[in-house]
């Protein structure tokens, strides 16, 4: 078939999913009557509360009506947790309930700036996203919400610099792959506690799978594939103490990657060949307990005015003069990995594959690349800061017969990173660096229009971060990827946490926080390696890495 009728068929596949969700929300939302002032049986706020996206005049507040799992150690369908939610909240599904939130400048609350009441329902999944306006720039705020006789924790959020402001610093936290089953959530403990301005998670925020080989905890139930049962590994992550308390203590910027639907996904193909339209309505399933479990500008608000029938998720965000900052979608766009098994798709280790060249294939899509392109060369902030789900720099491994690449990532795709890459350069963009994740490893890499020749210039530095939680490679394999990789200057697998990125006008100081596997209940995290990109001279370089090397 030819590709612009694929890439129709698609489309209309995606549409139909999306309608087929529009309707369900619709149908749920379709009017009992409003319930102001419900009496709960037990806690409805046990998912906590969350913020994100910092404008300069704004942020958007989040919570989720769940008065805890329906069968607590087990899997319940959509009827067993919509009956619970009945009894709990005297609230039936075809009905709307009231949540009030407080907005406060102190942390006392008694300067309370702003307050007001917002409609929620079954159809979002009882979700609540409040997008909170007239803030006033660079501000914390203290917010917290109350339905009937229940009131929520509080959160700490804070406002972004105005788009002029002079800014000095921004501290940042970079996470992403938290396999609930594979250790405990230390590292949110540690960026809880921590002076940020925003945490950034670049994907992999829940596992719709489980491997029981590296478990340390459960899941509750098998392989998410509906709804209900995505909303369930979505409650069972914010189960986690350690999560809510991050989410309470600082706003947070989200992209997604493969696991929050399936494993190695691209568009609208599975591993296992499945018919499209049946795996895109998974999918539609997936983006819609995603967006209502995070702090993320809902489904039905979220929509790409060039395809209505893909959520956007790759937004444009400034942090007053100091750096432009675009969290990227590596997944729903991307073309199909290159010379998939024929039985099993997705990505795998292969040799000699001249599909990975095709000018053809994309990561990001042509409409995001160019929107890309457009943002780079418009940027005149002193930092950009290129968020996307895993690591730019080639991770190859040199063999007598040639060079094995996993397709699954960047190296699957080596023309697309090279206009990624172009585009950098075309710009004429300085102090670029790549943030990413995936790979559950830290990494300091420098990025070169043709990896790892010395001839070729470097056009940016790569910070990758390791898991949460989720189980890195062998040592073996990653020291025959190192060996190959002479652009890889820090990568260590044995080790969880996430990265501190500290950003002013002089450099990027990116500290790899770091505790061994599996991340223990309670691990104090220490430093792995600290890495610099200082202002105006090409690639990063170490300040201090501890071994691994």
């Amino acid at each position: 078939m030819h590709r612009r009728h694929v890439l129709k068929s698609t489309a209309a596949l995606a549409a139909m999913a999306w309608l087929q969700a529009q309707a369900a929300w619709a149908q749920a939302a379709s009017s009992l009557g409003t319930v102001g002032e419900p009496r709960w049986r037990s806690d409805p706020f046990a998912l906590g509360v969350a913020s994100g996206e910092p404008r300069p005049d704004s942020v958007l507040l989040w919570t989720r009506l769940y008065p805890g799992p329906a069968q607590p150690g087990q899997s319940a369908s959509d009827e067993a947790q919509r009956t619970h939610f009945e009894e709990k909240s005297g609230i039936y599904a075809g009905q709307n309930c009231i949540v009030s939130y407080e907005i406060f400048a102190d942390e006392a609350l008694s300067k309370r700036v702003m307050r007001g009441t917002v409609a929620t329902d079954a159809g979002r999944g009882w979700s609540v996203h409040v997008r909170v306006r007239g803030l006033l720039p660079g501000r914390h705020y203290w917010y917290r919400f109350a339905c009937g006789d229940a009131l929520s924790p509080v959160g700490r959020t804070r406002t972004a610099p105005g788009a002029q402001a002079p800014v000095e610093r921004l501290r940042l936290a970079l996470a992403s792959c938290q396999h609930y089953e594979q250790g405990h959530y230390a590292a949110h403990a540690d960026m809880a506690v921590r002076d940020l301005d925003l945490v950034l998670f670049v994907g992999d925020y829940i596992y719709e799978g489980s491997n029981p080989r590296y478990r340390v905890r459960a899941h509750t139930g098998g392989t998410a594939r509906t709804l209900a049962e995505y909303r369930e590994r979505h409650a069972l992550y914010k189960s986690d103490a350690d999560l809510r308390a991050n989410h309470a203590a600082h706003p947070w910027l989200c992209t997604w990657d493969d696991h929050e639907v399936d494993n190695d996904y691209a568009a609208d193909q599975d591993r296992l060949y499945s018919d499209p339209a049946v795996f895109l309505a998974r999918r539609a399933a997936a983006y819609q307990a995603y967006f209502e479990h995070m702090p993320v500008w809902p489904f039905g608000q979220a929509l790409d005015a060039l395809n209505p029938a893909h959520p956007r998720i790759h937004r444009h965000w400034a942090w007053g003069q100091l750096a432009d900052l675009w969290t990227l979608d590596c997944r729903q766009y991307r073309s199909p990995q290159p010379c998939r098994d024929p039985i099993r798709g997705g990505g795998r280790a292969v040799l000699q594959c001249p599909e990975a060249q095709d000018p053809a294939r994309t990561m990001l899509g042509a409409d995001q690349q160019a929107w890309l392109a457009s943002g780079l060369a418009a940027s005149q902030r002193r930092w950009r800061l290129l968020a996307q789900s895993t690591q730019v720099s080639s991770t190859g491994i040199d063999t007598p017969l040639g060079r094995t690449i996993y397709t699954d990532g960047w190296d699957g795709y080596a023309a697309a990173r090279r206009a990624l890459l172009q585009a950098v350069v075309d710009a004429g963009a300085d102090n670029v660096v790549l943030l990413g994740g995936d790979v559950h490893q830290h990494v300091a890499a420098q990025l070169r229009l043709v990896p790892n020749d010395p001839t070729s210039p470097i056009v940016a530095s790569e910070v990758v971060t390791t898991s949460v939680s989720s189980r890195g490679m062998s040592e073996w394999a990653l020291a025959r990827i190192r060996a190959s990789n002479p652009d890889i200057l820090h990568a260590r697998s044995d080790e969880r946490g996430y990265t501190l990125i500290d950003l002013s006008p002089e450099r990027l100081l990116a500290t790899f926080m770091a505790t061994p596997f599996p991340a223990q209940a309670g691990a104090q995290l220490g430093v792995q390696g600290v890495f610099q990109v200082v202002s105006g001279q090409a690639g990063i370089a170490p300040v201090r890495a501890l071994g691994g090397e």
